[in-house]
């Protein structure tokens, strides 16, 4: 009975009934109306799988097209496609040079050929070889030197502005053994004329705008490193 009244029994009493006073005051007593315990996991059971593709549809998703799956691979469009007529020689001769060369696009020679034309012109007129000569075959060039020389003893001078190119097409295309060849239609308006010495105009018209149809055609090795085509042969038509 005297072990019951221990002091030390005493302080351990109290110290279990405060602390289970402050339990009881935080955690409050069970109605069987208390929310059921945060389960970590729950989102994840509860929530749907996202569908494929993107989660929100952004508004340019349906005006995409489609550029094929693993079943139906995308289109690769031909060499002669928005170039030349199916079937006909030109598209035969740029579907050859694309087999041939697998670096090759269309689109890109065009537009090369486009800016070579004008370079050209320029260089020509301002009398520049050294522009010239890596454009140039060693035939053509020759011929252009002569031109520019002979333009040089006479005392003349040419007098050339673009106003633009209206058309550049390719109007034949073609592959003999490892030389492709690719013959260009240029519809061009410029201002031209040549000059003497004086400033007076011995040919052309320093004021006029005329419209200008020159038929080029550019040459390149295919199995060659370098990717520059050249300019083989012209003829002018107005």
């Amino acid at each position: 009975m005297d072990q019951m009244f221990d002091p030390l029994n005493l302080i351990l009493l109290a110290v279990a009934l405060i602390v289970f006073w402050r339990l009881r005051s935080v955690l409050g007593e069970r109605t069987g109306n208390e929310r059921p315990p945060i389960d970590p996991y729950a989102r994840t059971r509860n929530t749907p799988a996202p569908a494929e593709g993107k989660v929100l549809k952004f508004p340019d998703d349906a005006k995409k097209p489609q550029t094929g799956s693993a079943d139906q691979p995308e289109a690769v469009a031909e060499a002669w496609e928005g170039y030349a007529a199916e079937g006909s020689a030109t598209a035969h001769g740029l579907t050859q040079i694309a087999n041939a060369d697998r670096n090759f696009n269309t689109k890109v020679f065009v537009d090369g050929a486009r800016m070579a034309y004008e370079m050209i012109v320029e260089a020509f007129a301002q009398g520049d070889k050294t522009a010239l000569k890596p454009l140039l075959s060693r035939e053509v060039m020759e011929g252009f030197a002569s031109d520019i020389d002979e333009r040089a003893r006479k005392g003349l001078r040419m007098d050339t502005k673009f106003v633009g190119i209206d058309n550049a097409e390719v109007s034949a295309a073609d592959l003999q053994s490892r030389r492709a060849s690719i013959t260009m239609r240029f519809v061009s308006q410029m201002i031209t004329a040549t000059l003497d010495k004086s400033g007076a105009v011995v040919d052309g018209d320093a004021k006029e705008i005329r419209e200008v149809i020159d038929i080029w055609t550019f040459e390149r090795d295919v199995n060659s490193r370098d990717p520059n085509w050249k300019l083989v042969a012209t003829d002018a038509m107005g």
